[in-house]
């Protein structure tokens, strides 16, 4: 049985063994500054005791019919305030599988990533949906030197690898480079990849 959260109307997280599992394709934007900064989302777990928390990319689901850098501009619009257009998106860079076990599902997600190199600028989160108004902790620019040094949890855990990727197109020019299948969960998760 599950309840919402104490003052937290609304959002209902299950028990780790009652969340619903699902696949979907989604897209990850490795949004960097002029300083070569990435922009990192703080994201929570709030049915775990301890709540766990990850930095990731902005990113989410591809919607039915939305190709995927028109899925990359729309997301970075949602959960940054950032209107970039599709030409000043790069790639598809990488696609994996990863399996996201979090929050209030499990997912089987291929993803697909993205780079935008923009100037700094002050996120705007008034596009973020009720459950990310919940369960976001901060939006932060990492330097990469920071992102290695920190003990946080930072998926995908080599963002560097994913930089110098973006930063050689002739090796995702012609399609994205695949990647093996990774386990991004905060829970233990019975994989399918």
């Amino acid at each position: 049985m599950t309840s919402p959260l104490p003052g937290q109307p609304g959002f209902v997280v299950p028990a780790p063994q009652d969340r619903p599992r699902f696949e979907r394709r989604a897209v990850r934007v490795l949004l960097q500054d002029e300083d070569e900064r990435l922009l990192l989302i703080l994201d929570s777990d709030l049915g775990l005791d301890p709540v766990a928390h990850w930095w990731s990319t902005p990113g989410g689901g591809v919607d039915p019919g939305e190709a995927d850098v028109e899925a990359a501009v729309r997301e970075l619009a949602e959960e940054t305030g950032l209107v970039v257009a599709a030409g000043d998106v790069d790639g598809p860079l990488l696609e994996r599988m990863v399996l996201h076990g979090f929050s209030d599902k499990v997912v089987d997600q291929t993803e697909v990533f993205f780079r935008v190199r923009v100037p700094a600028f002050e996120v705007d989160t008034t596009g973020h949906t009720e459950e990310e108004r919940l369960t976001v902790a901060d939006i932060r620019w990492w330097g990469l030197d920071a992102l290695e040094a920190t003990g946080d949890e930072v998926w995908p855990a080599d963002l560097r690898a994913l930089v110098e990727l973006a930063d050689d197109p002739s090796r995702w020019a012609d399609a994205p480079v695949r990647a093996p299948g990774v386990d991004e969960s905060s829970l233990p998760v019975d994989p399918l990849i």
